[in-house]
């Protein structure tokens, strides 16, 4: 009980944070909605999907995804700067559990991303996505895209623990979440990419999440070399596999590594 409270409140350090420091907020939102909008007008005249509603109906789940993925890189930074400044050994000197503070963190930036998503999806809608699969799946389909980001939140404690600077924790995210996101169906079909690359973005946990959403949100699917494979059948439990796969090996070693830094 007394470990649930103080996850509780380093949670809401986190979220009082947003509301003391907006800009945090603002610009966390600003960049998504760039994307929207970049993506939607510059390439969506020069891609054509085949899909009801053109390209912006392919393009909304592909950049939910990427959003949340970038939760690794928000995550990593906040924690490197956290320690940069001392405030790790302020909270060791206090009374509460050792694991408080990354859950806490991990916690807060989730809420953070309810935020943003809500933002992405109204102006989405604005722009023109509709989603075809029903208020359950639409709702079902941004659960799945909190516990991605929340799985990835992990892979960030861990890159920011072990940084010792805030500059080199961006690099280092940006590094694994750049090719992901783009060597993957996130923004084009996979079936136009070299018969390699194909194997690498359809089996990517990128792709298969991106596929998973879209399937939710009524849009049918298209896989390339790998077209009926495990992933490209059931995109949603391979995503579900990966998730729990990252948490069972991040979450151990993101404890052991905020063990030994607090000691």
């Amino acid at each position: 009980m007394r470990n649930l409270q103080d996850i509780f409140i380093i949670t809401r350090r986190q979220i009082l944070l947003l509301v003391r420091v907006p800009e945090v907020l603002i610009f966390s939102t600003i960049q998504p909605v760039m994307f929207v909008l970049l993506f939607r007008f510059v390439f969506g005249g020069s891609i054509d999907t085949g899909q009801p509603g053109g390209y912006v109906q392919l393009l909304m789940p592909g950049i939910f995804v990427q959003t949340v993925a970038f939760t690794l890189a928000g995550t990593a930074s906040g924690l490197a700067e956290d320690m940069k400044k001392g405030l790790i050994d302020r909270f060791r000197s206090l009374p509460i559990s050792r694991s408080a503070l990354i859950i806490g963190r991990t916690l807060g930036d989730s809420l953070l991303n309810i935020v943003v998503l809500t933002v992405m999806g109204i102006t989405g809608y604005i722009v023109g996505w509709r989603p075809t699969g029903g208020v359950g799946n639409m709702l079902l389909g941004f659960l799945f895209l909190l516990l991605f980001g929340y799985a990835l939140s992990w892979v960030g404690v861990l890159v920011g623990l072990s940084a010792k600077d805030a500059r080199v924790v961006q690099n280092v995210s940006f590094i694994v979440t750049f090719p992901l996101t783009f060597l993957s169906n996130a923004f084009a079909p996979t079936t136009g990419m070299p018969r390699a690359l194909q194997y690498f973005a359809e089996w990517n946990p990128v792709s298969t999440m991106v596929a998973g959403c879209r399937s939710l949100f009524g849009l049918e699917t298209e896989f390339g070399a790998t077209a009926g494979s495990f992933p490209s059948e059931y995109p949603l439990i391979t995503s579900l596999a990966y998730m729990v796969i990252l948490m069972a090996i991040f979450i151990p070693l993101s404890a052991r590594k905020y063990a030994r830094a607090a000691n």
